[in-house]
């Protein structure tokens, strides 16, 4: 890869993620993603809350994740939505009082939806919410993500929310930005659904994998998977995409989790 520096900021060769894209960023590349389970939803009002869920629990071995949200999605019965607006409070926490998925517990789910579902009642939409909190002059959306998960923690009640990471606290936020990836981008893998936010805005979901993917190639030397490490990666990609910066996510971060794609393999293909 032709990749050098110019002051601060690293030079990417367009082309070779172009062709990593293209080969990768694919739906038959998608299972076991929890996102193929948020594909299933065609309706964007079933599918934010869905997202939501699914990428709140996206930590821990995959086939954990997908027997969780098969028990989760399972009591909400085909529509999400529904499901929280003809809910009390009490309902829900009945519902989800005996579910675990690793540390997560039945009252820290309920916590969550109980949110959701003071969002919904009072904005009609996890979007509407969302952009409620959005300036138009932020350069990205990490002040617009402290406002949803302040908002959606509040809203939670005496139940509280222990699921939603804290951007105000340096974390990366990952889980819930990849929430935003799947919402707002639309593509053969992202559904989509959210027309109100600019895709240029998002900010790469990093993980400790996607951390060693990115140090590996150069694009941060910051040895934290933090907010600031995520915004620098963010900012390397928007040199080569600048109205979409989190468009090769998926396909990178397919190399080290599918058996049959090594990130040494990936650092052959990108890298110099």
């Amino acid at each position: 890869m032709d990749r050098g520096r110019v002051g601060s900021a690293v030079i990417l060769d367009r082309e070779r993620f172009e062709v990593l894209y293209l080969a990768y960023n694919r739906r038959e590349y998608l299972h076991p993603d929890p996102l193929a389970v948020v594909c299933d939803y065609g309706c964007k009002a079933d599918r934010e809350i869905a997202g939501l869920i699914a990428s709140s629990l996206a930590y821990g071995r995959v086939v954990q994740i997908l027997t969780s949200l098969e028990k989760v999605f399972g009591v909400m019965g085909g529509s999400p939505n529904k499901y929280l607006l003809s809910r009390g409070v009490e309902q829900i926490e009945t519902d989800f009082a005996e579910f675990r998925h690793r540390w997560t517990s039945g009252r820290d789910l309920s916590g969550l939806l109980i949110g959701v579902r003071q969002v919904l009642i009072e904005f009609g939409s996890l979007e509407a919410f969302f952009l409620d909190g959005m300036d138009d002059n932020d350069p990205d959306v990490v002040a617009a993500l402290g406002a949803f998960v302040e908002g959606l923690k509040r809203r939670s009640g005496a139940v509280g929310n222990k699921l939603l990471a804290d951007p105000e606290k340096g974390s990366a936020c990952k889980r819930l930005n990849l929430f935003l990836r799947w919402m707002v981008r639309q593509d053969d893998v992202d559904p989509g659904g959210w027309t109100g936010v600019d895709p240029s805005r998002l900010v790469i979901p990093l993980d400790t994998h996607m951390h060693r993917i990115c140090r590996s190639l150069g694009l941060t030397e910051r040895r934290q998977a933090d907010l600031k490490c995520a915004v620098e990666i963010t900012r390397a990609f928007r040199t080569i995409s600048p109205s979409d910066p989190v468009k090769y996510d998926f396909s990178l971060t397919r190399f080290g989790i599918r058996g049959d794609l090594s990130v040494e393999e990936l650092l052959e293909r990108v890298g110099e």
